[in-house]
């Protein structure tokens, strides 16, 4: 199901939040976070937002600010210019743009295939590729 709308939280350039948060849509960070975040939604930490974490999970990350902690995401991982992330980066997609401060490593995910290869023939398999490229047969 794809909402083309979806609910964005902003924690405020004044707000400083300790603790654990969890959510489902999006949040932008533009004041001071710290613990954990553990979401299925987007993150954006803004240029203002300084955030100490243990960890950060969610399905897209996208960094203006400055992140301390690792940071976990399903789809990417998205470092801007003028960015600074100390900590270890796991992720299908990664761009880390020019004049990036960035400590750390990073570990690429496998994109997760929804045909499980040991479980068919390979007939079937090769029929299911040809199936989702639309090539005439």
């Amino acid at each position: 199901m794809n909402d083309d709308k979806k609910n964005v939280t902003v924690l405020g350039r004044e707000t400083e939040f300790n603790g654990t948060i969890e959510f489902k849509d999006s949040l932008v960070i533009t004041g001071k976070f710290n613990g954990s975040i553990k979401a299925t939604g987007d993150l954006e930490v803004d240029k203002t937002a300084i955030c100490q974490v243990d960890s950060i999970t969610a399905s897209s990350v996208i960094v203006f600010g400055k992140v301390s902690g690792d940071i976990n995401a399903d789809e990417k991982i998205e470092l801007c210019s003028g960015s600074s992330v100390k900590g270890d980066l796991k992720s299908s997609r990664l761009r880390i743009a020019d004049n990036v401060d960035f400590e750390g490593q990073v570990e690429m995910l496998d994109t997760v295939s929804d045909v499980d290869l040991f479980s068919i023939a390979s007939k079937e398999f090769k029929d299911s590729l040809l199936m989702k490229s639309d090539i005439p047969q």
